[in-house]
C-alpha cells in the first residue's frame, strides 16, 4: 500500500526536554509527570500527545464511517483517550494502556455503538495498537 502522508517530530532531553514537528507547528516543553518522579513542571508528556494524536485520529475515523452510513456526527460530538503508562512485568521497560472514551449527543445508543466499532476498525492508531504493528528503531 502507498505511503499518503510522512512527517517527523523530533525530542531533545528526553521526557524533561523539547519536541518539534518538522514544521515547526508542534513545539512543546516535555516534563516528567509526578506520577513518574518529576517535579511538576508546566509542561506535557508523551502520553498526552498520544492520547491527543489518538482520539483526533478516532474522531476523523468515526466521521469517515459516519460519512459512509449517512449518519451526521454532531458538532460537539468527543473522543477522550486515556492512555496509562505503567512498568512491564518482566522489570525490562514499560507499557501503555490506551483506551478510548465517544460522547455523541443526539445519536441513539445503537448507531453509536455500530459507528464506534467500526471507527475502532479504520482508526489506524487503533489497528496499530491492535496488530501490534512493528515499529522500526536504527541509529541514524
Amino acid at each position: 500500500m502507498p505511503i499518503l502522508y510522512t512527517t517527523k517530530a523530533s525530542a531533545t532531553g528526553g521526557r524533561a526536554g523539547h519536541a518539534v514537528s518538522e514544521n515547526g507547528v508542534l513545539d512543546v516543553t516535555l516534563t516528567v509527570p509526578k506520577e513518574l518522579g518529576g517535579d511538576g513542571a508546566t509542561g506535557t508528556n508523551p502520553e498526552q500527545l498520544f492520547a491527543a494524536g489518538y482520539s483526533a485520529c478516532f474522531l476523523g475515523a468515526l466521521k469517515f464511517v459516519a460519512g459512509k452510513e449517512k449518519v451526521k456526527i454532531p458538532e460537539d460530538a468527543t473522543v477522550t483517550a486515556t492512555v496509562g503508562i505503567g512498568p512491564r512485568e518482566d522489570g525490562t521497560g514499560f507499557y501503555i494502556v490506551p483506551s478510548i472514551s465517544v460522547n455523541l449527543p443526539g445519536i441513539d445508543r445503537e448507531t453509536g455503538e455500530k459507528l464506534v466499532a467500526a471507527a475502532h476498525i479504520v482508526c489506524p492508531y487503533s489497528h496499530a495498537l491492535r496488530t501490534a504493528t512493528e515499529a522500526s528503531a536504527t541509529l541514524a
